[in-house]
């Protein structure tokens, strides 16, 4: 009952697919295991790039003693027994999954073995390192990102599955469905090339049998992983950029995965933070697109939200309240106050009603001695604040 893709785990650095960057003819890796030396590395990178087939090539080729744990499934008992091993060995291997996730306690107990060398780390992370994993780790580590795998680099992994599967048929058409499939992550074209040659009574695999178990590409946006807030990343920037396509292929990706809620919260943040007083009708059209598609659902709700991210990412640009406010509060956090004018105070005598005035404007300070005279809002050059600086000129030219 073992999945193909473990099968296939790779013996040595020569099965391995794809990262040529590191594997191959003087390459790191390859020099490191010809030259009999290992570090403590930290291998990171997309799901189904290899990670953990390169770790196995690497213990294996080297013939070392090494124990794999994960860092969110294994005790901190595991650790002290495999630091107990690695006592006994007088040198370990361990291969952690998912470093990233690794407590303070697990940490502690191993880096003084790590120090001493009788410890070697391969760590294992879909996360950014350099985010992701305690510094004391970091430091102790060489870090290198695997690449995603091309769609030739799938292709060959799938031929090489097929031949663990006893007279599979499969035409090019299938292989290059499930590539497409795949979006670069091998275990999960095995895994699809797998379930299809079981689902068949005579072992051919052709696209009908492919699309009936699955037509929907693999997208890597999990919630806990750096590619997820790289996704809103970049559709917030690309809406900022007024770049519509790039705009409609990142919204596109988030309906996918179906993330609606963060989509509707980085859309009220746009409509504000990034469009703001140039188009000030946006944000009642991006609270009445999110209202639609809640009462909608998917798949309709891609409508409304399609048609007010076309308007927001061709909408003009500014960030002048954003900034204003920040340049306030900014100042009161330095300390940079004063006390409110005594005829503003409640129930002062002195105050001047604007309603009694002609155009509400009336001379008579507002903000405290010490800064009465600072600027924090500065108008873009759009059509909206155009307008509205010279309002504020006429009024305190006319007062």
């Amino acid at each position: 009952m073992e999945p193909l893709a473990n099968k296939m785990r790779p013996k040595k650095l020569d099965d391995i697919i794809g990262q040529e960057h590191l594997v191959g003819k003087d390459k790191i890796i390859t020099n490191l295991i010809n030259n009999k030396k290992l570090f403590s590395l930290i291998f990171y990178g997309e799901p189904g790039t290899g990670k953990t087939s390169l770790a196995n090539a690497i213990v294996n080729e080297l013939n070392l003693n090494y124990r794999e744990l994960n860092a969110v499934i294994n005790n901190k008992n595991d650790f002290d027994i495999a630091i107990e091993e690695a006592k006994m060995y007088g040198k370990l291997i361990v291969v952690i999954d998912e470093i990233h996730r690794m407590n303070k306690d697990k940490q502690d107990l191993l880096l003084p073995h790590i120090e001493s060398g009788i410890v070697t780390i391969i760590g294992l992370t879909t996360s950014n390192p350099f985010h992701s994993i305690n510094p004391a780790i970091r430091s102790r580590c060489q870090i290198f990102k695997l690449n995603p795998l091309t769609d030739e680099n799938i292709k060959e992994g799938i031929k090489r599955g097929a031949g663990y599967l006893d007279k599979i048929k499969i035409d090019d058409d299938s292989i290059n469905f499930i590539v497409s499939l795949s979006g670069g992550d091998l275990r999960s074209a095995l895994n699809l090339l797998e379930m299809s040659y079981y689902s068949t009574s005579d072992g051919i695999v052709n696209l009908d049998v492919v699309k009936s178990i699955n037509s929907k590409p693999v997208m890597y946006t999990d919630k806990n992983d750096t590619n997820y807030y790289d996704i809103i990343s970049a559709f917030q920037k690309s809406i900022r950029g007024s770049d519509v396509d790039a705009s409609l292929y990142y919204l596109g990706l988030l309906l996918e995965a179906e993330y609606l809620e963060i989509i509707f919260r980085r859309m009220a943040v746009i409509a504000y933070e990034d469009i703001g007083l140039a188009n000030p009708g946006i944000g009642p059209k991006v609270m009445a697109a999110i209202e639609s598609a809640r009462m909608l659902g998917m798949p309709e709700a891609r409508i409304p939200l399609s048609v007010v991210i076309i308007e927001m990412a061709l909408s003009p640009k500014s960030n002048s309240a954003i900034s204003s406010i920040d340049s306030a509060i900014n100042l009161i956090r330095k300390g940079n106050t004063g006390n409110v004018p005594l005829h503003l105070k409640n129930g002062s005598p002195d105050y001047k009603f604007p309603h009694n005035y002609r155009k509400y404007w009336v001379d008579q300070q507002y903000l405290p001695d010490k800064i009465k005279d600072i600027k924090f809002y500065h108008p873009k050059l759009n059509n909206y604040e155009n307008n509205l600086n010279k309002i504020n000129k006429e009024m305190r030219e006319n007062k």
